[in-house]
């Protein structure tokens, strides 16, 4: 059965208060009883624990050795080590029902395994993961005698019954803890709540790296499980980090899904834990275009453009938010997938269709890029337009991710 969930908003009025949310709005909202409360930026560690926003795709199939990448739900990372041979299909899935759902959620992360490995290797091993910049970090006092503990919650839906692994890595000092969770029923929704002992070993580092990195075990060789758990913070052993862990790709009917995950500061329990904070649409994308931007489909405006040579045209990309770094930019190449349209220095119309192949990234920086598009004919200097998509299949990604 899935664990019960009690919602304590006395416990909020500390996060509210940060957020900035008049006391009122808060004695409001306990007296009418509302379970959760529309809290954006009040402590949340985490970015896009709802799985809704998806910028690069709902869907990526044909996932295996190899692949390890940002695909589907932004911040959410799917690692593959080792040289497995599962493959699997990771997609953004829509509910409609189940305790998930009436919890408030309508989206999850869902991997589907489409060829199974029955016998993971020594060194293989898979997980989903979202890692944090340290400078976001600093409230929990890691590394210092008054460090506080964490507690994670999810919701989770597994085919594969049995012991399953989270694990909070400290990149900047090697450190690991992991905390052990049992999946009791096939294909149902439960909400587990995982605490964390404080760390007082180990400060993160003040910057715009990975400070703490949570990760979901989903498979793990015995490189990774043949030791003690970790249930402590130490220095990494990897024999140590998910000792117990099934194997969730053993069978093609084995499905996994995880939604709600939240990081609170403090120890708690079910009956106390502090509601998953939903944010509006809007706010959640803003903060994971920190780290993906993504332009696509048609008629999507790049930016303006002016003629530098005789075929070829330089302008602008102003990203809607300051990203984590100097992004890298992957353009898909779609034949006429792109357009300049403006007027050449003599005053006459142009409109040119272009491939993706022609996009040349100059500069970057983390409010915008420069960039060049070749191969147009008779541009010639002083030409002025702006460039646009011409397909549905454009697709320009510009990555600062961790």
């Amino acid at each position: 059965m899935a664990t019960s969930k009690v919602t304590n908003l006395s416990i909020l009025d500390d996060a509210v208060r940060t957020a900035g949310i008049q006391d009122a709005a808060v004695t409001a909202a306990k007296t009418s009883g509302v379970p959760t409360l529309f809290l954006p930026n009040a402590q949340q560690l985490l970015i896009n624990g709802n799985m809704k926003v998806v910028q690069r795709a709902t869907s990526k199939t044909g996932l295996t050795n190899g692949n390890s990448g940002y695909w589907v739900q932004d911040r959410w990372k799917w690692l593959e080590f080792g040289a497995p041979t599962f493959v699997q299909t990771m997609t953004q899935e829509a509910l409609t029902s189940g305790d998930a759902f009436t919890d408030g959620f309508a989206t999850a992360l869902k991997l589907d395994v489409t060829t199974a490995d029955a016998s993971l290797a020594a060194g293989d091993g898979l997980m989903v993961e979202q890692q944090i910049e340290g400078q976001n970090l600093q409230m929990i006092k890691k590394g210092t005698a008054n460090a506080e503990k964490l507690t994670v919650a999810f919701w989770v839906k597994s085919t594969k019954t049995g012991t399953l692994i989270a694990e909070f890595f400290d990149h900047d000092n090697s450190r690991t803890c992991s905390q052990a969770y049992t999946i009791d029923t096939t294909d149902t929704w439960e909400f587990k709540v995982l605490n964390f002992p404080a760390d007082t070993t180990g400060a993160l580092n003040n910057t715009n790296t990975t400070g703490l990195a949570l990760k979901f075990w989903l498979g793990a060789g015995t490189n990774y499980t043949s030791g003690t758990l970790a249930t402590t913070w130490q220095s990494e052993t990897a024999a140590n980090r998910a000792v117990g862990c099934v194997n969730t790709t053993d069978s093609t009917s084995n499905n996994v899904h995880i939604t709600g995950v939240q990081i609170e500061v403090g120890e708690y329990t079910s009956s106390d834990l502090p509601p998953f904070r939903h944010e509006s649409y809007g706010d959640n994308l803003a903060r994971c275009q920190r780290y993906a931007y993504v332009i696509s489909g048609d008629n999507q405006v790049l930016g303006f453009g002016f003629g530098k040579g005789s075929d070829n045209v330089v302008g602008p990309i102003i990203f809607p938010t300051t990203m984590r770094s100097a992004p890298t930019t992957t353009t898909t190449t779609v034949g006429t997938g792109y357009k300049f349209q403006g007027s050449k220095s003599d005053g006459t119309g142009q409109d040119q269709n272009i491939d993706g192949s022609s996009n040349v990234l100059e500069q970057a920086g983390t409010r915008g890029i420069t960039y060049k598009m070749d191969g147009l004919s008779t541009v010639g200097g002083g030409s002025t337009g702006f460039f646009r998509t011409n397909s549905a299949s454009a697709h320009i990604l510009f990555s600062s991710e961790l």
